[in-house]
């Protein structure tokens, strides 16, 4: 598997986004731009805070879960620390979420909108140990593109 060029990523992103003001088309861009650019990834999207729970954003891939509670499964407790969770083996997550069985591993990036928490990032892989720094410095990079 070939490094992820995040800078190109990360220019790909800005000439999308650059000009949006609307969430919707934003994140739903970035979540193709991510599903399409990253490689042996079967889940991104964007899930946002809503009601005291993430809700179903934007997002490539199978089926989702609509409604994550605070705490619960590697969006939840993101969510809830407000910090990346990057996790090799999702098997071994206590409370993971099942919503493809084919992930294994898995980075939550914490979204942040005028200096308060939006949602989360979430991008699974069938690949045990996907993810490595250099993913989450790169996806950390990105989602403070989303509204700046």
């Amino acid at each position: 598997m070939a490094d992820t060029d995040y800078d190109l990523l990360q220019a790909q992103a800005q000439a999308l986004i650059t000009g949006e003001d609307d969430w919707v088309a934003i994140t739903a861009n970035l979540a193709a731009l991510l599903f399409n650019s990253l490689e042996e990834v079967n889940f991104a999207g964007f899930y946002r805070m809503k009601d005291g729970e993430l809700i179903l954003a934007p997002f490539q891939g199978q089926v989702a879960c609509v409604h994550i509670q605070l705490g619960n499964g590697v969006c939840g407790t993101a969510a809830q620390q407000e910090k990346t969770i990057v996790v090799p083996n999702v098997h071994e997550f206590a409370g993971h979420i099942a919503c493809d069985a084919a992930s294994n591993s898995e980075i939550v990036v914490p979204v942040f909108k005028d200096g308060r928490f939006w949602g989360v990032l979430d991008i699974d892989s069938p690949k045990l140990s996907r993810f490595s720094e250099a993913d989450q410095i790169g996806l950390e990079g990105l989602t403070k593109l989303i509204f700046n």
